[in-house]
């Protein structure tokens, strides 16, 4: 072999060589890159869980909110799993995004101020108290349409049914508002009893002042 195919070989090599150097370079830089962008989505990952915890414990805690509403849903997984679809990057992109909305959930809930939650015997009020006020209005009416000779029977009726319908139907009606599955309704049976049975004392007390004065 000649001086100059010799030269010629040794430039083919080196050639080749600076090509594959090249290769290593770009291929380390981009294993670095991914290395430090894998590491730095699991550091905003940390982030994203400890600023979600505490906005979960208030919602299930204070406002109320069923854990089962908190799940994601089919849709949400789906949305999760395309964001993600482009590796680290996408990745590490969707946790910013997540942050961010965090953030912008946190700061409304400082400017709604602090929400004082209700508690149950106060919330079902709302349930049994128009139930009771049905059953006042019916034996008003009753009392003012019945005859006077059957007035005792009306109210007898009257008395034993009317509030035992009112507690079952507000009994029925928290759990279909505020029960869920696998979630327990605390109806408290005992403010339910004493709101449905006030009508009848208060009819039973209307018609004794009335019979006095008359």
């Amino acid at each position: 072999m000649s001086d100059e195919q010799n030269s010629d070989a040794w430039i083919d090599y080196l050639a080749a060589a600076q090509r594959l150097d090249a290769v290593r370079r770009a291929a380390s830089t981009a294993a670095g890159e991914q290395a430090a962008t894998v590491q730095a989505a699991q550091q905003e990952l940390s982030g994203v869980r400890a600023r979600l915890a505490p906005q979960h414990a208030r919602l299930v805690q204070d406002l109320g909110v069923p854990e089962i509403e908190l799940a994601p849903q089919a849709a949400d997984q789906v949305l999760a799993g395309q964001a993600v679809a482009g590796g680290p990057a996408g990745a590490l992109a969707a946790l910013r995004q997540a942050r961010v909305t965090a953030d912008a959930a946190d700061a409304a809930l400082l400017v709604a101020g602090p929400v004082t939650p209700w508690r149950p015997w106060a919330r079902n009020l709302l349930v049994y108290g128009p139930f009771a006020a049905a059953v006042l209005l019916v034996q008003i009416v009753l009392y003012l349409v019945a005859p006077s000779g059957s007035l005792p029977t009306y109210a007898l009726l009257c008395g034993l049914s009317m509030p035992l319908l009112a507690f079952g139907m507000g009994w029925l009606t928290l759990g279909f508002v505020y029960g869920g599955e696998g979630r327990k309704v605390d109806r408290t049976p005992l403010v339910g009893a004493i709101t449905c049975l006030t009508p009848v004392l208060l009819t039973c007390m209307g018609v004794g002042l009335l019979a006095f004065f008359r």
